[in-house]
């Protein structure tokens, strides 16, 4: 706030200096002002066209950016909250993911998956004749998924409970999880020996606090986290920021990418808050909904939209052809091997579903194309069309899987659910029925 209020003495006395302070500040008011217009948007359009909101999200950083109107700028304070943005943005997956679930065929098959798309982005990576390391930037960019903006629309749309969408968790936690561990192994300013070491010893730790936490009784946490739930002590809020913050420090600490820390985060909440009422967690969720996607998250894509380098494209046109190939590269890299992890019984419209969901990528993609930068290994006109076609790929994949798919498939998805309670209705209430499905 100290330099908000600064901003009036900078324009009269530091011209310049007041002219790049106010562009901040409109930013400041800006972007939440965009945040609120894309889920208007979004329900404005959705009798013809079904949009996601990070797809409006991202358009709008454009459209108001440097590459559009130029009257939003990258700022360090909204890169910050961006920042954080993404954290929470692999949170809420590590939240989302039911390991239980996911465990047998759907997570053995979707490592496999994975294995080869990495192992195909690795030879498309090679190809670019750039180095060992630039060929590791593209082969995490082309075999990621974005499991935080997938989840959100399965969720929306009803499907996380079904087949097919375990398939697609699977396959994003995958997608997420593998790229990081990569990451952390190939990119770091360490050798292969001693990444190793290192990413197993934050491993260890992970998992040692993960099954600390499944072994111990957080009966004394729930009963704190159900008393401050309508109190301003707001204790589980509280609680999540600090395994949050406490996990992502240790990731840079032991030199790995923050967001492996975390997403453990957010698989290291979804144990402790696993034994608690089932009222207790959904409210808990809703607020950490309240927080990731309606503050956090949506500065995130807005942030990308706005720091999106059109000019590196347009200074040479060969750069558009590339975005393009590298967005076709997503699809036959990522999406055609996820075929693996889809149900045996499931239809060919649910493969090409899958396939759509599984090839969607950007936030790993925009993390890895700055680390590349950042090393010297990955010029900005590559880096660029990198995060054009993971751009496309969240505009373009989404759009495509919900073609074809009937609204009256969620309202069965609601149905069966309404007749499930229904069912356990009568039998608490000793009532006789139909016997269920």
């Amino acid at each position: 706030m100290a330099r908000v209020r600064a901003a009036p003495t900078l324009s009269y006395n530091a011209r310049d200096e007041g002219a790049g302070m106010m562009s901040e500040i409109v930013g400041i008011v800006l972007v939440p002002l965009l945040a609120v217009l894309a889920p208007l948007l979004a329900r404005l359009v959705e009798r013809w066209l079904v949009l996601p909101v990070i797809v409006l999200e991202i358009v709008l950083g454009i459209l108001v950016g440097p590459s559009g109107l130029g009257w939003v700028q990258s700022s360090a304070f909204v890169s910050g909250l961006a920042d954080i943005g993404l954290a929470m943005l692999f949170f809420v997956a590590g939240t989302e993911i039911d390991f239980r679930g996911i465990a047998g065929r759907p997570l053995r098959r979707s490592l496999i998956a994975w294995a080869i798309s990495f192992c195909l982005a690795l030879g498309i990576g090679l190809l670019q004749l750039s180095g060992w390391e630039a060929a590791i930037v593209i082969a995490v960019a082309l075999s990621s998924t974005a499991l935080g903006a997938v989840l959100p629309i399965l969720r929306d749309a009803g499907l996380v409970a079904t087949p097919f969408g375990t398939a697609v968790s699977a396959l994003g936690a995958v997608g997420e999880f593998g790229p990081l561990i990569a990451i952390s192994l190939f990119l770091g300013t360490r050798d292969l020996g001693t990444s190793s070491i290192v990413l197993f010893a934050f491993v260890v730790i992970a998992v040692a606090l993960i099954w600390g936490s499944t072994r111990m009784r957080h009966g004394g946490v729930h009963r704190l986290v159900a008393a401050t739930l309508d109190t301003t002590g707001q204790f589980a809020v509280r609680l999540i920021l600090l395994i949050l913050s406490a996990l992502v420090v240790l990731s840079l600490v032991l030199g790995l990418d923050m967001l492996l820390g975390a997403f453990c985060a957010g698989v290291l909440w979804r144990i402790v808050i696993a034994r608690a009422p089932a009222k207790d967690r959904e409210l808990v969720s809703s607020k950490i909904d309240g927080l990731a996607f309606g503050f956090l998250i949506p500065i995130f894509f807005i942030d990308t939209g706005v720091g999106f380098q059109l000019s590196a494209l347009t200074e040479q046109p060969w750069l558009f052809g590339l975005a393009l190939a590298l967005f076709v590269a997503l699809f036959i890299v990522r999406g055609l091997p996820a075929q693996l992890a889809a149900p045996r019984d499931a239809s060919r419209a649910e493969r090409w579903r899958i396939a759509l969901y599984a090839a969607t990528g950007l936030p790993l993609i925009v993390a890895v194309t700055a680390i590349g930068q950042d090393a010297g290994v990955l010029s900005a006109g590559v880096a660029a069309a990198l995060v054009a076609a993971g751009m496309l790929s969240v505009l373009v994949f989404p759009l495509l899987a919900a073609v074809g798919r009937p609204r009256t498939v969620r309202a069965a998805d609601l149905e069966e659910s309404v007749i499930v309670v229904d069912e356990s209705a009568e039998r608490e209430h000793g009532a006789t029925g139909e016997p269920g499905r």
